[in-house]
């Protein structure tokens, strides 16, 4: 059963500088119900209680790093996160991913920018495969009944592997997924170390769908991390 609120949608902030919360109080609060946590233990909980719909995640927290509180909150919810950091080193970047955040954002970081992948990680949270039967994205079709993939209405021709690839990115829409993320949802996890084959199948696809491989408009590298479709 479905129903329709007009209330507004709940983003629970958790950053322990209090003029961080304060910032994004004030940037988003006109939009979205602000929920804060300054600690993990209290953004667990709020996450429990509250059920926001979506969790602005700094890792720096005093008491339970912010990528733990990710893999936690990801036991018994599928809410989007959104980490916000001053660590930009790939290393903690992936780690995050992998625990389930669904993006990153380094600070100091735009208010536009941030809105923008907030809007992105609502939206993908609202669409699933069972949902919509064809994905459409800037002459971009895929039809999941039919297993067919069209650009600019023109049929593509894909293996098996390519298009289990971009379905799995197209069900993650606007969210980045890890190299590893992708080969153990593609092969499996015994082939979790070879990238290699990841790199070569993402490239032949991207010489199917892209008008212009080396410059993609669709699927987009993040350097050290891993891929995403971009939604335009």
């Amino acid at each position: 059963m479905s129903t329709i609120s007009n209330l507004p949608l709940k983003i629970l902030v958790v950053d322990d500088e209090r003029p961080i919360r304060r910032f994004l109080n004030a940037s988003l609060g006109n939009r979205y119900t602000i929920l804060e946590a300054e600690n993990g233990e209290v953004a667990i909980q709020s996450a429990a209680v509250n059920h926001p719909d979506l969790i602005i995640l700094d890792l720096g927290l005093p008491d339970i790093d912010g990528t733990e509180v990710t893999r936690r909150i990801r036991e018994w919810t599928d809410v989007p996160v959104i980490i916000i950091s001053v660590r930009d080193s790939e290393q903690d970047k992936v780690a995050a991913l992998d625990a389930g955040a669904d993006d990153y954002l380094t600070k100091p970081f735009g208010t536009s920018e941030l809105l923008a992948r907030i809007r992105v990680a609502l939206r993908r949270s609202n669409k699933t495969e069972s949902e919509s039967a064809v994905y459409e994205n800037d002459g971009l079709t895929v039809d999941f009944m039919k297993r067919e993939v069209r650009v600019n209405e023109n049929s593509v021709t894909l293996t098996p592997t390519e298009y289990n690839i971009l379905k799995i990115l197209v069900n993650h829409a606007g969210k980045v997924l890890t190299h590893q993320q992708l080969i153990k949802e593609v092969w499996g996890g015994n082939y979790e170390a070879d990238s290699h084959l990841l790199r070569v199948n993402i490239s032949n696809l991207r010489h199917k769908i892209e008008s212009i491989p080396l410059k993609p408009r669709y699927i987009i590298t993040e350097p050290g991390i891993g891929y995403r479709l971009k939604e335009n």
